[in-house]
């Protein structure tokens, strides 16, 4: 335990407790503690409040990190569980095929499941727990919330939405013919028809189109290739499959956003959600008007959260544990909002060119004291089960090195075995002269 922590956190945790939780829910601000029930099956109306929270960075980012259950204790019962419990708290957990470390998807599962195992998730898919599809990227899903799905498929099936892929509606028919005939396909198993038609490209396009507009689901993945069968066979029997109204659509993204993230702006919600923003906005202004969201001012920024999610403030934030991040990871997706709320300008530099990067190919961003305080550089060799860290910099406003290399250390042995790694190499840190008290660190 750190100096200065106890039962309730460090004094900063104290202080927030302390001065908060009488604000937020004061009787003079027209709010109370609403005591465990949901804001969406609440009762009675609260009195509206037109004047906002007002949460300092700090607090925002307690409530957002403990909202996103970013820095988990062990947990309690079967693995595969807590899980399906982390997919169905966070709404979605994007795929990636990036694989110079573990796979984006699990590298964001095995940060809020300790005990996390890569066939887990197979398991939930095969056992129609969770799905594919898509969120504001391509993603694993929980099942419970299926019908939310099926507005984006019906906007693609009635050319309301356009795939990237162009339409080949005979190429289409024969593809859906044989699945329906011969059962789950892979794209591979259209390679070299007799014909000649069934170029992988073409097939590939067809399968995704379908898969889209909600003809086709992924049963499962081989190798990280989709396995592709008619969504009839791969729903399971008793879904809701009922197609939501628009506005039951936007306060159910709303309530999952918000839910996940602690605070929240209507353009954060509607992230890449074509011809949302503007329901989703007024949307808002309803719940808010209802007393299911209390409107929070964080600096010069208002945000919405669920009432609630306030109560959060008054636990403690564990700041000396560290987490390694997928850049993917549902915390940091939003660069906007993560320079906005932790300071901190962060982009995936894959994508530039390599003469241009500042940090390095796949910089993993690191959390710890409540901050990102750091981005790692980081390469997995399999032959050699060698983790390669190309690029350590740490934000110049961090002064705590010998704390922060101490959790790091902890950190990376938890992060080499998930990677399947029984050394690791540092390359290169900023500032240069950490790289020497990074080794010996390690070493000891």
């Amino acid at each position: 335990m750190r100096t200065g922590e106890n039962s309730l956190g460090t004094q900063e945790d104290r202080n927030i407790i302390g001065r908060n939780i009488e604000t937020a829910h004061s009787p003079a601000r027209g709010r109370q503690p609403s005591h465990g029930r949901s804001p969406c099956l609440s009762t009675s109306v609260e009195p509206f409040n037109p004047l906002p929270e007002s949460l300092s960075k700090i607090e925002a980012r307690k409530l957002t990190l403990l909202s996103q259950r970013a820095l988990p204790s062990s947990t309690t019962g079967l693995a595969i569980n807590a899980t399906l419990s982390a997919v169905e708290h966070l709404g979605y957990i994007q795929i990636d095929t990036i694989s110079v470390i573990q796979r984006a998807h699990h590298h964001t599962l095995w940060n809020r499941n300790p005990r996390y195992q890569a066939s887990q998730l197979d398991h939930l898919v095969e056992d129609g727990k969770v799905f594919e599809y898509w969120s504001h990227a391509a993603a694993y899903l929980p099942m419970r919330d299926y019908r939310f799905s099926l507005p984006r498929k019906r906007a693609f099936a009635t050319g309301e939405q356009e795939h990237w892929f162009e339409r080949d509606k005979r190429m289409e028919k024969e593809v859906l013919r044989r699945i329906t005939e011969e059962g789950p396909l892979m794209a591979r198993d259209f390679e070299g028809d007799r014909k000649g038609d069934w170029k992988a490209k073409p097939a590939k396009a067809a399968l995704e189109n379908l898969l889209m507009q909600g003809d086709l689901m992924s049963r499962r993945r081989v190798n990280f290739q989709k396995v592709y069968d008619l969504t009839e066979r791969v729903v399971p029997k008793g879904t809701d499959t009922t197609v939501p109204a628009p506005e039951e659509h936007a306060h159910h993204l709303i309530h999952r956003y918000l839910q996940a993230h602690g605070l929240g702006q209507a353009a954060e919600i509607a992230y890449l959600r074509k011809g949302m923003k503007g329901l989703i906005t007024q949307t808002m202004k309803e719940m808010e008007t209802s007393g299911e969201l209390v409107r929070l001012q964080v600096g010069d920024e208002d945000y919405h959260a669920l009432p609630d999610s306030l109560e959060l403030l008054s636990k403690p934030l564990p700041r000396s544990r560290l987490k390694i991040l997928s850049p993917f990871d549902n915390l940091v997706i939003q660069r906007k909002r993560l320079q906005t709320l932790f300071d901190f300008d962060y982009q995936i530099e894959c994508y530039v060119p390599e003469a241009k990067r500042m940090y390095g190919y796949f910089t993993l961003p690191i959390l710890w004291d409540g901050k990102l305080v750091a981005r790692m550089d980081c390469k997995v060799d399999r032959k050699e089960a060698l983790l390669n860290i190309h690029h350590l910099a740490l934000e110049p406003w961090l002064k705590k090195t010998d704390a922060f290399l101490q959790a790091l250390n902890k950190e990376l042995k938890r992060f080499m075995a998930f990677n399947g790694c029984e050394q690791v190499r540092v390359h290169r840190t900023s500032p240069a002269k950490l790289k020497r008290a990074l080794e010996a660190t390690i070493r000891n």
